[in-house]
């Protein structure tokens, strides 16, 4: 009797429906989706290593100062708002939706503070530099055309993480959302991050100027 009652639990953990394999249907999917883009930017990094050891002129643009400080600066933007979304969790899990709805504040600001620093080095490349996706004044054309489909992919998924954030924000402040909506939103986050720490130091640590 026993047998056939734990043989039967174990086979509604797999049956699907509101809880798939025993997850949140919601962060199953966000599970699921994070993989899928994963593959995405997986390939966009082979293609960008891939053209950089296969090119030995391959510039190295970026100096200390500014490029590599201001660089820094943005990741330290984008990894304080991770501690951010954490807080956020936390609070929501312990029903402080007041909190919750400050700390996704905070979370938002660094990642918007990430987009406006971001934005203002592509416009400092097109304009004083001359870099484009299809033109390169330090030799290998190559070089614009991955480092902007690497940066830009990736500030487009910061962007709609911003959109994303003010959503799952205003129904916590309104009490709509639970805990979950709050992590499932998180997970966005943390791999929008994650992503950007393999981006900067590929793109950029690598192609700084030692002399």
């Amino acid at each position: 009797m026993s047998s056939q009652v734990s043989s039967a639990a174990a086979t509604s953990l797999w049956e699907g429906g509101r809880s798939p394999y025993a997850t949140n249907s919601k962060k199953f999917g966000m599970w699921l989706f994070i993989i899928s883009d994963s593959l995405t930017f997986s390939a966009l990094l082979f293609a960008y290593t891939y053209s950089r050891v296969s090119n030995p002129n391959w510039p190295t643009p970026f100096h200390f100062s500014p490029s590599i400080i201001f660089s820094t600066v943005m990741t330290f933007c984008l990894l304080s708002s991770s501690l951010t979304m954490v807080m956020a969790v936390h609070s929501m899990n312990h029903g402080n939706r007041k909190a919750a709805g400050a700390w996704i504040l905070a979370t938002m600001g660094g990642g918007a503070a990430f987009v406006v620093l971001h934005l203002n080095e592509w416009l400092n490349l097109i304009n004083n530099e001359h870099v484009t996706p299809f033109e390169n004044p330090w030799g290998v054309p190559l070089f614009g055309g991955t480092f902007f489909a690497l940066t830009g992919l990736h500030m487009t998924h910061v962007v709609i993480g911003l959109i994303y954030l003010a959503i799952v924000c205003q129904a916590v402040l309104r009490g709509k959302f639970k805990a979950e909506d709050v992590e499932v939103s998180g997970l966005y986050w943390h791999f929008v991050d994650l992503v950007w720490m393999f981006i900067f130091p590929l793109v950029y640590l690598m192609s700084a100027r030692i002399h």
